[in-house]
C-alpha cells in the first residue's frame, strides 16, 4: 500500500497555506524508511500569523453558546469514528504502533471528543449561599484565550484530543504545532475538526520544529496557555521561556513507572500486563513499565516467564498482523535505547534477553529493537532511575512490602504505578502508599480512560491534569460573581452580624 499522504499545508486563519518561507521537511515510516509526505517547515512568522488567527477568532468563538461548541465535538468524534481504520493504518505507517494499538489511539479521540462535548451543556461553576440578605454568589468559568499546543509523537491522535477537545468546548481557540515525526496525523486530526464545523481560525496548525515553532509559540505575548507533553528538559525549558509573559504552562512529562509483584500475586497474569506494559508501542509511552519490583520468593519464576514470552515476540511492520512489536520512532531514539543497553552492563546489571538492535528479514530498513530484559538491577542504577522511552525494562528483587514500595517511590518521576497482589489489605496500602498520580492493582502501568485525570507528581508534570473534569482547570479561569438586589450598600465582612 501507498504511504503518501495529500496532507501538506498549513491551516491559518481558515486557508490552508505553505510556510513563508517556502521550505519544507519530510516523514518517513519509521518500519520501512518509505516516504510519507512532504510538510511546511514553519518559522516564526508562520507563528505570529497563526496567533492573530487564532485571536481574532477567539472574540465570537468566546461567545458562541457551551452547546454548541459541544455539538462540533460531537461531530468531530463521529468523523473520527467513521475514519478510525484510515487513521489507524496512517498511525501504523508513520509513527509505527501495531495496528490494534493505532486503534486504541484513535478511539482515545473519540472517546475523549464524546466526553468533552458533554461539558458544552455542563461546565459546572458553584452557587454559594451569601453572608449578607438579599445578595447572592455564584462562581463560572470563563475562557482564557489563545492556547498554545504541542505534542509527541507517541500518541499523535489521543494527545491532541486531550488538549484541544477541553480547550474548545471552554471557548477558547487553538494553534497546535504536531511533533515534526508525525506531521500527517496532525494535519489529519485538524482536517476533521474542520469538516465537523469548527470556524476559519479557531484551530490553526503550524509544522516544525521547537526551535522556531515551538518557542515563538511559547514565548508569544498573545498566547496566554500552553499545554504540552514531551521530556522533562523540554518542560523545563518551556517553563523558562514562559516565565516572562506569567503563562499558564501546562506539562505533561516523563515517568519511570514500577509494576510491583508479590509473593502472593498471580504470576501467569502479572507477566501478561509487564510484557504490555513494557513493550506496547515499543516502550515508547509515558506509562510504560520500565522497571519491575518483584519479591525475592517468586523472582525466578517470573523472571522465567517473562523471558521466554519476550523472546517470542515477533518484531515487525505495525500493520501486518502477525507483529507484536514495531519500529522505535527514529534513529536517534535507536541509538538512545541501545546506548543503555551498554550502560546497563557496564553499572553490573545482568542482561536477561534482548539489547540489539534488530535486522534481517528487512528490519535494518527501519529502527527495531529487540524486546530488552536486565534482571539482578540495583534501584539506583540509571537504567533504574532514567527514562529510557523504549522496549527496555529491569527487574528489581525485594524482600517485602515495605522495601517494594521504597524502591517503587525511589526516582524522580510520579507517573503511573502497578501492583500485582492476592491480598486486599496490601492493594489498599499500595494504592495509599504509592507515589504516582496513577496506580493500578492486578493490571499493568498504561490503560488510562479518559473520564479521569491522567498525569502525574513530582517531576512528571506541574500539578495540572489531562482528562476528566481536571482538564477544563487548565482552559479555564474561574469568576465569583455577586448580585445584591438588597437596594443599599452592603460590605462584606464589615455588615456581617456578630
Amino acid at each position: 500500500m501507498s504511504t503518501t499522504t495529500t496532507a501538506t499545508k498549513c491551516l491559518i486563519g481558515g486557508e490552508w497555506v505553505d510556510a513563508a518561507s517556502g521550505e519544507t521537511f519530510g516523514s518517513t515510516s519509521p518500519a520501512t524508511g518509505e516516504p510519507i509526505g512532504t510538510f511546511p517547515r514553519s518559522g516564526p512568522e508562520d507563528v505570529d500569523r497563526a496567533v492573530e488567527a487564532a485571536r481574532r477568532a477567539y472574540e465570537d468563538w468566546r461567545l458562541t453558546p457551551a452547546p454548541a461548541r459541544g455539538e462540533i465535538l460531537y461531530r468531530f468524534g463521529s468523523l473520527v469514528r467513521e475514519h478510525k481504520d484510515e487513521l489507524a493504518l496512517l498511525m501504523s505507517r508513520e509513527m509505527g504502533k501495531v495496528l490494534a494499538e493505532a486503534g486504541g489511539d484513535v478511539q482515545e479521540a473519540i472517546d475523549m471528543s464524546f466526553y468533552m462535548a458533554g461539558e458544552g451543556r455542563r461546565l459546572f461553576g458553584h452557587t454559594t449561599p451569601s453572608e449578607l440578605r438579599d445578595k447572592f454568589n455564584m462562581s463560572v468559568r470563563m475562557p482564557i484565550g489563545v492556547i498554545g499546543v504541542i505534542t509527541p509523537w507517541n500518541f499523535p491522535i489521543a494527545i491532541p484530543s486531550w488538549k484541544i477537545a477541553p480547550a474548545l468546548v471552554c471557548g477558547n481557540t487553538v494553534v497546535f504545532k504536531p511533533a515534526t515525526d508525525t506531521p500527517a496525523l496532525g494535519e489529519r486530526f485538524v482536517e476533521l475538526l474542520v469538516e465537523a464545523g469548527v470556524p476559519a481560525g479557531v484551530v490553526n496548525v503550524v509544522h516544525g520544529g521547537g526551535r522556531d515553532v515551538g518557542d515563538r509559540l511559547v514565548r508569544h505575548p498573545d498566547v496566554p496557555v500552553i499545554t504540552l507533553t514531551g521530556s522533562r528538559d523540554t518542560g523545563v525549558a518551556v517553563l523558562k521561556a514562559a516565565a516572562d509573559n506569567l503563562k499558564r504552562v501546562h506539562l505533561e512529562l516523563g515517568g519511570k513507572n514500577a509494576v510491583i509483584v508479590m509473593d502472593d500475586a498471580d504470576l501467569d497474569l502479572a507477566a501478561e500486563g509487564i510484557l504490555w506494559s513494557a513493550f506496547g508501542t515499543s516502550g515508547q509511552r509515558c506509562t510504560a513499565a520500565s522497571r519491575v519490583v518483584v519479591h525475592a520468593k517468586v523472582y525466578d519464576a517470573l523472571r522465567s516467564k517473562l523471558v521466554a514470552a519476550a523472546e517470542q515476540m515477533r518484531l515487525g511492520p505495525g500493520w501486518e498482523a502477525d507483529t507484536d512489536v514495531g519500529p522505535v520512532i527514529n534513529g536517534a531514539a535507536l541509538e538512545k535505547i541501545h546506548s543503555y543497553t551498554g550502560i546497563g552492563r557496564d553499572e553490573g546489571a545482568t542482561l536477561l534477553t534482548g539489547g540489539e538492535i534488530a535486522t534481517g528479514d528487512g528490519l535494518d530498513r527501519g529502527f527495531y529493537y529487540r524486546p530488552t530484559i536486565f534482571g539482578d538491577v540495583e534501584p539506583g542504577m540509571r537504567i533504574a532511575q532514567e527514562e529510557i522511552f523504549g522496549p527496555t525494562t529491569a527487574l528489581i528483587p525485594v524482600e517485602g512490602y515495605d522495601e517494594a514500595i521504597r524502591v517503587a517511590n525511589g526516582i524522580r518521576f510520579g507517573l503511573s504505578s502497578s501492583i500485582f497482589t492476592g491480598d486486599v489489605n496490601r492493594a489498599f496500602r499500595a494504592m495509599r502508599d504509592l507515589e504516582t498520580g496513577i496506580t493500578y492493582v492486578n493490571a499493568g502501568t498504561i490503560g488510562a480512560e479518559v473520564h479521569l485525570p491522567f498525569g502525574g507528581t513530582k517531576e512528571t508534570g506541574n500539578g495540572h491534569r489531562e482528562a476528566g473534569q481536571a482538564a477544563l482547570d487548565v482552559f479555564t479561569e474561574w469568576k465569583s460573581l455577586y448580585v445584591d438586589y438588597s437596594g443599599r450598600l452592603q460590605k462584606a465582612q464589615i455588615d456581617v452580624a456578630e
